[in-house]
């Protein structure tokens, strides 16, 4: 195999990791990260930056309160598309914190007010617990525009990673019962859509590019989900009728090839 490019810059982000290697995921570490407060779960992204509005709301869950953050980069709006922003991490990691760069970040290029979900993680809450959550607050938010003080009109269906996966398995589910408000578009960036097969990215990148096999079989065996089924591998289902799709792909991620 001809060996894959790396920019200049992401090879030094890669050495830097490599020389500095957190220690491997486990139930322990897991544990660890749910005691350490949420400014020491800073990532390297840039900061937040000024918006007009961030504000937190609350709304009721299927297995008790799911947390929500608005990013807006106006104070006041006409009445609009919402995306509704799931974060990455495996499933095991990750928050509403750890990704407020990166809501913040679409907010102000698509001038779009973004609502960033916080739904449970493996593995005190296996799968189904996070598609549950999922649907469950895109159907809220698609009905409860008032409560962030604006009026929504579509929901457009965002996540990275683990929150690709999680924008597209709600995706399906809207399809079949819809919302209060219809998805006109889901972008999933870089989702692991299909864990039903194996596929050459997987171990083309396996080693040395941030995502380690012995992480990877963690998140897989904490979350416990069914590979075959729509709601962990949603490139599995039929996809007629879906919204618009925009697919983010990253050439050098070992979930490139199901995205």
């Amino acid at each position: 195999m001809t060996e894959a490019f790396v920019r200049p810059d992401v090879r030094a982000f890669l050495e830097m990791r490599a020389t500095n290697p957190r220690p491997v995921f486990s139930d322990e570490l897991m544990a660890q990260i749910r005691r350490m407060p949420p400014e020491m779960m800073a990532s390297p992204d840039l900061p937040v930056g000024d918006l007009a509005e961030i504000r937190n709301v609350a709304m009721p869950g299927p297995a008790g309160e799911i947390a929500l953050r608005l990013f807006d980069r106006r104070a006041a709006r006409e009445p609009g598309p919402v995306v509704v922003f799931f974060h990455g991490g495996g499933f095991v990691v990750g928050s509403i914190d750890t990704h407020a760069a990166l809501a913040a970040e679409i907010a102000r290029h698509l001038d779009l007010p973004v609502v960033s979900v916080e739904y449970r993680l493996a593995p005190e809450h296996r799968w189904p617990a996070a598609p549950d959550d999922a649907e469950a607050a895109a159907r809220w938010i698609a009905a409860n525009g008032a409560a962030f003080g604006r009026e929504f009109t579509g929901l457009i269906l965002c996540g990275d990673s683990a929150g690709g996966t999680l924008s597209c398995v709600t995706s399906l589910a809207l399809r079949d019962r819809p919302a209060a408000l219809p998805v006109i578009l889901q972008v999933p960036m870089y989702p692991k859509a299909d864990s039903s097969r194996s596929y050459p990215s997987t171990d083309a990148f396996a080693d040395g590019y941030g995502l380690e096999p012995l992480d990877m079989a963690y998140c897989d065996s904490a979350y416990a989900a069914d590979p075959t089924s729509w709601r962990h591998s949603p490139a599995v289902a039929d996809q007629s009728g879906m919204p618009p799709t925009l697919v983010v792909t990253a050439s050098l991620d070992p979930l490139r090839d199901e995205g």
